[in-house]
């Protein structure tokens, strides 16, 4: 057969022969209705599977019931109505699995990246693109997601990507240890490849296999994030089918279709109230690649009008090697307002009040970067010097992040809090001093300042930033 399946090849998508260890949770004569957990099933070392009862079944009282070890065909629960539950089940891909209620969602996916968590947050349940041209890092930072992304299960679907780029996947995430459980990544991931050189149609359904099976897991209660990279590939392969079946085009050559495609694809996201009872949450994290970063595009444009979490990826970004490369004048999240009560009880009161402050600077540090570009920086006020300095270090040592650092990788929300109270404490010291007459070139010569920078990467944060604070602090007021 080759490297590749033959034309007209079909293999199932999980072992029917496998045989796995049934554990019931109902009796005969208890009364179960749709997607009613019947029983579980140790699927991973980290994930226990649900076994539920279809939601397309009536439902009804339980006449039989089986305990052991099943293959995925066999009968381990029997309605009275004669209904006959197995521990798989069969959905088609395009229609979404129902749900009691969807309700807003009020919890944080915390990612482990500071420029997300702290600038850009995307809520459990929500959507997210991640639009960027070539080389500027929308895979890394997916794989960063799907790494240290605290939900329970994630879904990577690899939509006409390099096939590498999956090998990667493969290969990185058995090793790789899940901050909350200890065991494997790879333990609560599934992987769904369809790279490059395989069959356009196929291309076009995975993002629907992908959205489906975290559909299936988030009516076990989980919390599912699901990766698609690219959403753009996708969109292409939508382009191609309809060309061929030459239907009329719309803008690029995209079919007309292409907003409610995408649309119906995101609004499956979202945290729901299953038909049992339980709350899941699916959200939906789609990389888009528009030709040459033009996002004016029609894919980028249609997916901007439904996310409400948008990371622009800038190529100059990366090209300075600052990384990840999200552009923090262009991205935006539109559920601040409604994860700010969370970080107020989970993290610190002040915490929406503080990253406030920090967009406040970058926004100014790009204001006058306009006219340091047309007159130097030496040309300005002392305190807008002084700005730009702080601006600086917000860059440097808090939106900067090493993906391939141990510790760095991932920074949990406390820690992100307590780096940026570090640099607010360099500013508010430093003004203080600047407003006693010290020269802005002798507050910037402090040998403490630049060990703002080695914040991300010291081990026991906590010790290292309360010192940082009392050595900027002493060392500034020794200057007036």
């Amino acid at each position: 057969m080759g490297a590749f399946l033959d034309r007209g090849v079909d293999a199932p998508g999980i072992d029917l022969d496998k045989t796995w260890e049934f554990t019931p949770e109902v009796e005969e004569g208890d009364e179960v209705g749709p997607t009613d957990v019947v029983g579980t099933v140790p699927e991973t070392e980290s994930i226990e599977h649900k076994v539920m009862v279809p939601p397309d079944y009536e439902g009804g009282e339980v006449a039989a019931v089986e305990s052991g070890t099943f293959d995925v065909e066999e009968t381990v629960v029997e309605l009275a109505n004669g209904e006959e539950v197995q521990m798989r089940q069969e959905w088609p891909v395009r229609e979404q699995r129902p749900a009691e209620e969807k309700r807003t969602p009020r919890t944080p996916l915390v990612s482990g990246q500071r420029i997300l968590d702290g600038l850009f947050p995307i809520a459990k349940g929500g959507t997210a693109a991640i639009p960027g041209p070539f080389g500027s890092g929308k895979t890394v930072t997916q794989h960063q997601l799907a790494k240290w992304a605290d939900a329970d299960i994630v879904v990577y679907v690899g939509c006409g990507e390099r096939g590498n780029e999956m090998t990667e996947v493969i290969e990185d995430f058995p090793e790789l240890e899940d901050p909350k459980t200890g065991k494997p990544l790879m333990s609560r991931t599934c992987l769904i490849a369809n790279t490059s050189n395989m069959p356009v149609a196929a291309r076009e359904s995975c993002i629907y296999t992908g959205i489906t099976i975290a559909e299936f897991y988030r009516d076990m209660g989980y919390d599912v994030a699901l990766m698609a990279d690219s959403t753009s590939r996708w969109a292409e392969a939508m382009r191609e089918i309809s060309s061929r079946l030459e239907e009329m085009p719309g803008e690029e050559g995209y079919p007309a279709y292409l907003a409610a495609r995408l649309a119906e694809f995101y609004e499956r996201a979202g945290k729901f109230e299953n038909l049992n009872g339980r709350e899941g949450s699916v959200s939906a994290i789609g990389a888009v690649s528009p030709p040459g970063g033009d996002f004016s595009e029609p894919v980028t444009q249609n997916t901007l009008r439904i996310v409400k979490t948008f990371w622009a990826l800038d190529a100059d970004l990366a090209e300075r090697r600052h990384f990840p490369s999200i552009n923090w004048n262009e991205s935006y999240s539109l559920y601040r307002d409604q994860l700010d009560p969370w970080y107020r009880d989970n993290v610190a009161q002040d915490y929406p009040e503080l990253r406030q402050w920090a967009i406040d600077v970058l926004d100014e540090e790009g204001e006058l970067q306009e006219i340091v570009q047309l007159v130097g920086k030496d040309a300005l006020p002392e305190d807008q010097q002084l700005t730009l300095e702080v601006a600086r270090y917000l860059r440097e040592a808090w939106l900067q992040q090493n993906a391939f650092h141990d510790v760095d990788t991932y920074c949990e929300p406390t820690k992100t809090y307590r780096m940026l109270q570090a640099i607010e404490t360099f500013n508010d010291e430093a003004f203080d001093a600047l407003d006693a007459g010290v020269p802005v070139e002798e507050i910037q010569d402090i040998d403490a300042a630049p060990q703002l920078n080695r914040m991300g990467v010291a081990e026991d944060y906590e010790e290292f930033i309360s010192d940082l604070e009392d050595d900027i602090a002493t060392q500034l007021r020794e200057l007036y």
